[in-house]
């Protein structure tokens, strides 16, 4: 197992330590249990504490963070929802609002390049007498592209002009990675995946809720059942949930977190920065370039231009010779790009061994 993490450099699912395989096989309870019961507590109480989401609902959803995405445009949108675009997930978000029935308006850029605040305010501006501004979507980390947006800056944008509007975050690939408070940016629904930066087996997804957002989700209809924030809340006042829950996941999400404590939020924050600096250091020796844009890189995960003489299955064939794990692009990117995912239990010297390796494989051909 700990050589499947220092080989596996997917942008999720990641590797798993030991220690939380460990909480993986614990003895199956009942998750109508009192001890299940304490356990929910304890984990709930541990993201709010470590992150700061005391003024938050906060959620556990036995689903992909895909799930979430959808039950936040069924719970707290009516008709209108912006969705910024610069990708394949954030373009996804936009196609289930569309399959939602609601009234969907995109702003969008390029593959590659961030949302920028500037942008965004144009657009509020030249589109506020056009239809209601009832929320907007934004991604923190684009996981097809690497793009990280500013995420604290385009919320402002938001905040100064149409305070009025709910702003929601898909900070699947990210969180736990890189820095982002919810309460200073003014965010009403964040939500992500365990399966990424938090190195857990997939199938559980963390939604925060902020009080303003549960409470427009009590106006809307049709919000459906699994995802419905009024039930998970009547069901949290309990420490429980509506459905049977990943209950193995809980398990090792509490543990993961006092890991995290140990570590420090901070430190981890630094981690996966020095890991992010490490590629770029690599790509500028072997002169080959990003796609993502300089100065909008996300901390978890790279997506890197095809090196000059090679095809990108030719670098992840020879890369899988060597023991790793390392993907193509992502759906349109698949010819043209490589994924590096740094995050969860990755630090400097898994991603220097890597690196050695891919350098190796670069060099043969000069």
């Amino acid at each position: 197992m700990i050589k499947s993490i220092k080989t596996f450099f997917v942008p999720g699912p990641t590797g798993i330590s030991e220690e939380i395989n460990q909480e993986l096989i614990r003895p199956v309870i009942s998750h109508r249990s009192q001890e299940y019961k304490n356990i929910q507590k304890e984990t709930v109480l541990l993201l709010k504490t470590l992150f700061g989401w005391e003024n938050y609902n906060v959620y556990l959803f036995t689903s992909s963070a895909t799930g979430v995405m959808e039950g936040t445009i069924r719970n707290c949108v009516n008709e209108h929802v912006i969705h910024t675009t610069c990708g394949a997930f954030s373009e996804k978000w936009a196609e289930i609002s569309e399959m939602n029935d609601k009234k969907t308006h995109v702003l969008d850029v390029p593959w590659g390049y961030a949302i920028k605040p500037l942008q965004l305010k144009k657009y509020l501006l030249e589109n506020k007498n056009k239809f209601p501004l009832e929320a907007i979507t934004f991604t923190h980390c684009e996981t097809s592209t690497g793009v990280l947006n500013p995420i604290e800056d385009l919320c402002k944008v938001v905040k100064e002009v149409f305070p009025k509007t709910l702003i929601f975050v898909d900070a699947v690939s990210a969180f736990g990675g890189a820095p982002l408070d919810l309460e200073k940016c003014g965010i009403d629904i964040m939500f992500f995946g365990v399966q990424k930066t938090f190195a857990l087996p997939p199938g559980l997804s963390v939604g925060v809720i902020s009080k303003r957002a549960y409470e427009k989700s009590l106006t809307v209809k049709n919000r459906g059942y699994y995802f419905n924030f009024e039930v998970f809340e009547e069901y949290a006042q309990k420490d429980s949930t509506p459905a049977t829950p990943a209950i193995q996941i809980i398990y090792a999400l509490k543990k993961q977190l006092e890991r995290i404590s140990r570590e420090g939020v901070l430190n981890r924050y630094n981690r996966h920065a020095q890991m992010q600096t490490l590629i770029e250091k690599f790509c500028k020796k072997q002169n080959i370039e990003f796609f993502s844009e300089n100065g909008f890189r996300s901390p978890t995960v790279s997506t890197i231009k095809k090196p000059e003489n090679f095809d990108i299955q030719e670098i992840v064939s020879q890369l899988k010779e060597k023991g790793y794990t390392v993907p193509g692009g992502y759906g349109p990117l698949k010819d043209l790009t490589f994924r590096i995912g740094h995050m969860g239990e990755h630090n400097e010297k898994t991603i220097k061994n890597l690196l050695d390796d891919l350098t190796q494989i670069l060099t043969s051909k000069k």
